[in-house]
């Protein structure tokens, strides 16, 4: 992008989030708002944002109650930030947080902004419970009548059934699968053995614990609810623990995947800060990385793909508008919904077949050094609060590259509805 005649490049300052906690625990009684609030108000705290007007505020969440109809704008009010700094809501499912982040970044790069906030937050603990639409409709009929006689009319019409409520779930609307059944096919198309998901769980809470341990997410995960690192990290997890557990989505002896080797439902909420080099330079504000490339694609899951491996081909196409191989990367951070999807993309990516026909390459793209692989863990132990994730991987990758201080990072984050999100940063 081009701004009186020179190219704006878009700069991750920094990240902050709260402790990611496995749901119905330690936020069990907190909102969206409360955990988004408090994710602000770390990178605020963080970066001495205090008071200050920034450009915009990108933020999302994927399981919202009505209430929460203006959620972005809400949680900037009482971030710290001005009160001037406007904000919207978005949300591309898995891919919200990074949603917003190219949102905000595209923003900086046409010169419509100098800085920014993208995040997201989920409660699993807090999700709206709603009942039968017959239900609904005759409270709206009651309400909407203009008598006492026609208030009660639609009383009549009220049946115990009613009173039956109906949970938020994750199953596609056009399969009827949850994200876990959809994955168990994947799975058996790939012939992703039991084993290999178990051990790339096992490294998940290794490599988290070990980044905990050495101190990594001091600066980047702020205390919330007297929690201060993510309650889903298993220190003491083996390969025999894990190999223990049964399947959870397919029973049959045909099933791989288990609680162990899959995410857990999370609540959280993170943020990260976007800016402009001048803006961060002026206030005296690290450039850590910066974002550079940014692709999203969309599968046919329903007669053609897997749900979840859009991200494949969005990492392909990236590829090829970058002129960057596979290889060319320091560090690889992989959404981890479920091992199984992870492994089945690396292995898209090495097949010669795949590339050919879906990806319409000459040649396979190859495999990646797997000691590159969500260094500092991945959403199995971290855990996964559905909009929140991508900008825990910014905030984490961007420190990562700081420290390097060379290098680049790839994201790859698979959503529901058959779409992907990946992105290219950089190290300033």
């Amino acid at each position: 992008m081009l701004h009186d005649g020179r190219a704006i490049r878009v700069a991750v300052v920094g990240g902050s989030r709260i402790p990611f906690c496995r749901s119905h625990s330690a936020y069990r009684h907190c909102s969206n708002k409360d955990l988004m609030t408090a994710a602000l108000d770390g990178l605020v705290t963080k970066l001495d944002l205090g008071g200050q007007t920034l450009g915009d505020v990108a933020l999302g969440a994927v399981i919202k109650h009505s209430r929460d109809w203006n959620l972005a704008r809400e949680s900037v009010i009482e971030s710290g930030l001005s009160v001037k700094t406007p904000a919207f809501d978005l949300q591309r499912a898995c891919g919200t947080s990074i949603e917003a982040a190219i949102q905000i970044a595209n923003k900086i790069a046409l010169g419509q902004i100098e800085s920014g906030i993208a995040g997201g937050t989920d409660t699993v603990s807090d999700a709206p419970i709603v009942y039968p639409d017959s239900y609904r409709r005759m409270l709206l009929d009651m309400h909407a009548a203009r008598s006492f006689a026609g208030r009660l009319k639609p009383i009549l019409r009220f049946r115990p059934g009613f009173l039956k409520p109906e949970f938020p779930g994750v199953t596609e609307p056009r399969t009827g699968l949850s994200m876990g059944e959809s994955m168990e096919i994947t799975a058996r198309d790939w012939d992703v053995r039991r084993e290999r998901q178990d051990e790339l769980a096992l490294a998940s809470h290794v490599k988290a614990a070990a980044a905990y341990d050495e101190g990594f997410y001091e600066d980047l995960v702020a205390p919330f609810e007297g929690v201060e690192e993510d309650n889903n990290i298993r220190r003491d997890t083996t390969l025999e623990k894990l190999a223990g557990l049964k399947p959870v989505f397919d029973r049959s002896e045909h099933g791989t995947m288990t609680a162990g080797n899959s995410t857990p439902l999370t609540d959280g909420a993170a943020a990260v800060l976007l800016a402009s080099e001048d803006w961060a330079r002026k206030k005296n504000l690290p450039v850590l990385a910066y974002l550079s490339f940014v692709k999203v694609a969309a599968v046919d899951f329903i007669d053609d793909e897997g749900l979840l491996m859009a991200p494949a081909y969005a990492v392909s196409d990236m590829l090829r508008q970058a002129k960057l191989r596979l290889q060319d990367f320091d560090f690889y951070e992989i959404h981890e919904a479920f091992a199984a999807q992870t492994i089945a993309t690396l292995e898209a990516w090495q097949s010669e077949e795949f590339c050919r026909d879906r990806l319409g390459r000459d040649e396979p793209m190859g495999s990646i050094d797997l000691s590159k692989l969500n260094v500092k863990g991945g959403s199995i132990a971290i855990g996964h609060p559905f909009a929140a994730t991508g900008a825990r991987i910014i905030g984490a990758l961007a420190k990562m590259l700081g420290e390097k201080g060379s290098g680049r990072g790839l994201v790859s984050i698979c959503t529901a509805g058959g779409m992907g999100v990946s992105a290219i940063m950089e190290a300033a």
